[in-house]
C-alpha cells in the first residue's frame, strides 16, 4: 500500500498575480516558492526556487490566471514536483472574505464558490482573484481536494459587543456591515507562536497582535481566540498603513463630497491609495521614511509620529480589553524589521509593564525572539509571520482527518 500523500500547493491569487509555495507536511519543508506577476500584460513575469536550487526567472506574454497556473504547474514539474505528482494531498487557496458562515477551512464545492462570489460586494478587490485562482486549479486538478482558508475566519469568535457598528441593526444585517477583521491567517499564526515561544498553551496566554506591513491590524487573542481586531468591514479601517488612512471620523467623506465636490470613487482612491504614510509624506517604506526622519525631515517626522501615537492607542485599548496581557508580539514586514518602530510604539508603557531591550531589540533575525528586559511583567516579543504556512497546516489538517488522502 502507497504511503498517503503529503504535499500541499498554497496559492494567493490576486488580480494581477498568484503566489505559490509547494510544501511537504512531513516535516514542513518548502519544496519551492514563486511569483506571477504583471498577469495580463505582455511583460509578465515568473520568479522560481526551488528548495536547494538556483532561482530561475523569466518575462514575457501570461495572458490569465489559466496560463499562470499553467506556467507553474510547468516550472514544478522541472523539479519534478509537478501537478500531476501523486504526493500532492490538496492545494490551500487564500480567501479574504469568509463574510459570517465560513468560519473554517472549507473543502470547495460548487456551493462554496457560489457563496464566495456572493460575497464580492464587501470584498471587491479581493474575493474575484481569489476565485478565478481556485476555478483554474479545479479544472487544472478535478480530482484534488481545493480548499479555501479565510482572512476572517479567525476573527469570527469576536463577540457581538465587538463586531457590530452602532448603526440601524436592520440596514446593518440588510447589507452585512459589520467588523469582519483581515490578516487571520497571520494573526492565528502569530499568536500561537508566540505562546510557543512563552513555552505556555495558547489557551492560557492573552496576547496583542500587531501585523505591520504595507497593510496594518492590531488583534486581541484571549486565550487563542480573537476578542476584538482594528480592521471592519474592510482593510481599511484602524491603524495608518502605507497608503491607507486607518481611522477617520466618517463625516470626512461626507465633507469631501458636498464642500470638496468629490466622487465617492476618487474619496475610495483617497483614503485607500493615496493617504496613510504615503499621503502624509510622500513614502510608504519604513525605511525611507526613517532615513528621512534622521535627517531632519519634518513631513516624514510627524508621519511617522502618527503612525506611532495609533499604533499606541490600539496597545492601550487592547491592553484594557484583555484586562492582562501576556505578550505584545510584532511581525510582518514593518513589524519583524523595523526596531525603531518597536521601540517607539512601547516608549511611555512602562507602567503597563512594557519596555524593550535596546540591545535585543537592534537583533536582527529570522527567529522568533523576546525584544523585552529578562523579569518583564509583559513580553514584547517579534515572530515573523508565515501564512503560507498556516495555510497548508490547516488544509493539509482537514482533508487529513476529513479522510480525503488516499
Amino acid at each position: 500500500m502507497s504511503p498517503s500523500p503529503t504535499r500541499v500547493l498554497v496559492l494567493n491569487s490576486g488580480s494581477s498575480s498568484v503566489k505559490y509555495q509547494l510544501l511537504d507536511m512531513r516535516g514542513g519543508d518548502r519544496l519551492a516558492v514563486g511569483l506571477v506577476e504583471r498577469i495580463g500584460e505582455d511583460s509578465a513575469r515568473l520568479k522560481h526556487t526551488p528548495s536547494g536550487g538556483e532561482s530561475r526567472e523569466w518575462s514575457g506574454e501570461i495572458p490569465d490566471h489559466d496560463a499562470a497556473l499553467k506556467a507553474v504547474a510547468a516550472e514544478l514539474a522541472k523539479d519534478g514536483l509537478g501537478l500531476d505528482s501523486p504526493e500532492l494531498a490538496a492545494i490551500g487557496h487564500r480567501v479574504v472574505h469568509g463574510g459570517l458562515r465560513f468560519t473554517e477551512p472549507t473543502v470547495v464545492d460548487d456551493a462554496v464558490l457560489a457563496e464566495i462570489e456572493r460575497l464580492i460586494p464587501v470584498a471587491p478587490l479581493h474575493n474575484p482573484a481569489n476565485l478565478t485562482g481556485i476555478r483554474t486549479a479545479r479544472a487544472l486538478r478535478p480530482d484534488l481536494p481545493q480548499v479555501a482558508v479565510f482572512d476572517t475566519a479567525f476573527h469570527t469568535t469576536m463577540p457581538e459587543s465587538a463586531a457590530r457598528y452602532a448603526i440601524d441593526v436592520e440596514t446593518a444585517d440588510a447589507h452585512r456591515v459589520r467588523r469582519y477583521g483581515f490578516h487571520g491567517t497571520s494573526h492565528a499564526y502569530v499568536s500561537r507562536e508566540t505562546a510557543r515561544l512563552l513555552g505556555r498553551a495558547p489557551e492560557d496566554v492573552n496576547v496583542i497582535v500587531l501585523h505591520l506591513g504595507n497593510g496594518a491590524s492590531a488583534s486581541a487573542v484571549r486565550g487563542g481566540r480573537c476578542v476584538d481586531t482594528s480592521m471592519g468591514l474592510t482593510p481599511l479601517e484602524g491603524l495608518v498603513m502605507g497608503t491607507r488612512s486607518g481611522d477617520v471620523d466618517p463625516a470626512v467623506i461626507f465633507h469631501l463630497m458636498r464642500v470638496g465636490g468629490m466622487s465617492t470613487d476618487e474619496i475610495d482612491t483617497l483614503l485607500n491609495k493615496k493617504s496613510g504614510l504615503i499621503g502624509l509624506c510622500g513614502d510608504n517604506d519604513m525605511r525611507e521614511i526613517r532615513r528621512r526622519v534622521d535627517e531632519g525631515d519634518e513631513r516624514a517626522r510627524l508621519a511617522f509620529d502618527i503612525y506611532i501615537h495609533r499604533l499606541k492607542k490600539y496597545i492601550g485599548a487592547y491592553y484594557a480589553v484583555l484586562g492582562r496581557v501576556d505578550a505584545v508580539v510584532f511581525t510582518a514586514g514593518v513589524g519583524e524589521n523595523a526596531a525603531p518602530v518597536r521601540e517607539a510604539a512601547v516608549a511611555g508603557l512602562e507602567g503597563l509593564g512594557l519596555a524593550v531591550d535596546g540591545e535585543l531589540n537592534a537583533v536582527r533575525g529570522d527567529a522568533a525572539r523576546l525584544i523585552s528586559p529578562v523579569g518583564a511583567r509583559v513580553a514584547v516579543a517579534v515572530v515573523p509571520t508565515d501564512e503560507e504556512m498556516e495555510i497548508a497546516t490547516q488544509t493539509y489538517a482537514l482533508v487529513k482527518d476529513s479522510g480525503n488522502l488516499t
